[in-house]
């Protein structure tokens, strides 16, 4: 991981697409605040295509699809994509998963739920688990105490066991059933929306995270990059991100958008 100041000038300036996780790589404390809500804004009055893709529920989703100033979003680890038309002011919406197949799923996760609950005494089902439509999210320290990294794993491990996929976020377990991540729906959302070819047009993409569940976005564009506290997690990455910024959660997303402008003027 070298710093972001190493960014060849040349890589700065092909880049036309800016992915973003929100937790703590936008956000500071759980808390949006202006300077990040004004650097998405930036890139997009810049020209850039601007998506998050986030592990937050469908709920938050459309209104981040609507209301943000953002292309689009991947929510749910890649359950789905949302992407407002401002002209024809309709909202798309396109699901990894069919509603039959949420809903067999949603009995599998309650399984879950009641074995992460009875086994590791601290954590709670996250306080946005209602505004969900695909995945089961354990709040390991937003609302709850933090959980020591043993306990997580315990999270993770239950997921495992049922045959679910987990994923760590900064604040959560994420699990559900299904090949699909952020990565796969990406790969849709900019083809379906952009006529964009990931594999072909890599290059162009740039990446932002700050956790173990984003590796999958770090691992594929060679462009990632990590705010700060992506190193509290480098045990855990299967993937790390090519930079990583000096400062922490928006901060280091603020300086990322900066840069980018720059080079593009």
């Amino acid at each position: 991981m070298r710093p972001l100041e190493e960014m060849p000038a040349e890589v700065r300036r092909n880049i036309a697409v800016v992915l973003t996780d929100i937790d703590d790589t936008l956000t500071d404390r759980g808390r949006l605040p202006a300077k990040a809500y004004s650097a998405l804004e930036r890139l997009k009055l810049a020209g850039f295509i601007v998506a998050p893709i986030t592990g937050r529920p469908a709920g938050w989703c459309d209104l981040i699809a609507r209301q943000w100033p953002v292309d689009g979003v991947v929510g749910e680890n890649g359950a789905f994509y949302f992407r407002h038309d401002d002209r024809k002011r309709q909202l798309s919406r396109y699901f990894a998963k069919n509603v039959r197949e949420r809903a067999r799923d949603a009995t599998r996760l309650d399984a879950i739920r009641r074995a992460v609950i009875a086994e590791v005494p601290g954590t709670a089902v996250a306080a946005d688990q209602n505004y969900r439509e695909a995945d089961l999210a354990i709040d390991f320290c937003e609302d709850v105490p933090p959980l020591p990294r043993s306990e997580v794993l315990k999270i993770v491990a239950i997921f495992e066991r049922f045959g679910a996929t987990a994923k760590i976020s900064s604040i959560h377990v994420n699990g559900w059933f299904g090949g699909y991540d952020k990565l796969s729906t990406t790969r849709r959302f900019l083809s379906d929306c952009f006529c964009i070819d990931i594999d072909r047009d890599r290059s162009c993409i740039l990446f932002a995270g700050d956790s173990p569940n984003d590796s999958p976005m770090f691992g594929f564009f060679p462009n990632s990059v990590g705010v700060a506290n992506v190193l509290d997690f480098k045990e855990d990455l299967p993937a790390a991100p090519a930079y990583v910024a000096k400062g922490r959660n928006a901060d280091g997303f603020v300086a990322l958008a900066d840069i980018l402008i720059a080079a593009r003027r």
